[in-house]
């Protein structure tokens, strides 16, 4: 049986703000094994807009993270302009992108998922099942207002709610073990710095376990990685900050 040929198109900004409202963080790496399961992922898109005349813009660890673990990263250099109120904007709408490619890959896909909220995609969801595409669309209805508009929704095959999948996509931190007693000397610490135990110290053969014994090194295996503890795009952004409108 062949299997099922499926693409993820991802609105960075979108996704970012629907996880920031929920309150949780994305794992990239979950994400795509979640949507991967079960089918041939021909390609994983992700769109942003990237603030170009920063100095270090904190969207950059993302985008290099993408590239390097199995997503295709689609940017461009956001806009920036000054509203009526004299406050600065960034404009960085990534709807043209989303819509030509996923137009685009149409005939060699069976499923299209498109994680987004934005009704502007409706009309192409619509193209897409005239094309014989089965679309979901992954946004949340548990925040106040929505995150998706009702037209896409209801334009959609399938609608998956960010709030139902969280668990299987957020990105947990490491648990801290337990504090120590004001004063007390950390686990495994060795005053001399000779990496042995008081009772080694005293005749023993001993060393503390996990402690660093003259001679070893760090291995390159130790390395963790995982994803930048990077939320998305947006993390750049001021107060004022619209990355995924075209008009105030």
């Amino acid at each position: 049986m062949n299997q099922i040929r499926r693409a993820l198109f991802i609105d960075g900004s979108n996704l970012y703000s629907a996880a920031k409202n929920l309150g949780f963080d994305i794992d990239y790496r979950k994400l795509r094994h979640f949507f991967e399961a079960g089918s041939w992922m021909v390609r994983a898109y992700y769109y942003t807009a990237i603030a170009e005349d920063q100095d270090y813009s904190p969207v950059r660890p993302l985008a290099d993270w993408l590239d390097y673990n199995g997503y295709t990263l689609v940017s461009k250099p956001a806009k920036e302009y000054v509203d009526a109120m004299g406050r600065r904007r960034i404009r960085g709408n990534m709807d043209v992108e989303i819509t030509v490619d996923a137009l685009e890959m149409a005939d060699r896909l069976d499923h299209v998922i498109l994680i987004s909220g934005d009704g502007d995609f409706r009309a192409m969801v619509a193209a897409l099942q005239r094309k014989g595409v089965r679309v979901t669309v992954v946004s949340t209805i548990r925040t106040s207002p929505p995150m998706i508009a009702d037209e896409l929704r209801r334009q959609a095959d399938e609608f998956l709610d960010l709030h139902v999948i969280a668990p299987n996509i957020e990105r947990r931190m490491p648990e801290r073990g337990p504090e120590r007693p004001p004063g007390a000397a950390p686990t495994g610490y060795d005053p001399a710095g000779s990496g042995a135990t008081p009772a080694a110290a005293a005749g023993g053969t001993g060393y503390v376990a996990g402690a660093t014994r003259p001679g070893d090194e760090a291995s390159d295996d130790d390395e963790d990685d995982a994803p930048p503890p990077l939320r998305g795009p947006g993390d750049y952004r001021d107060g004022g900050f619209i990355d995924d409108e075209e008009d105030v």
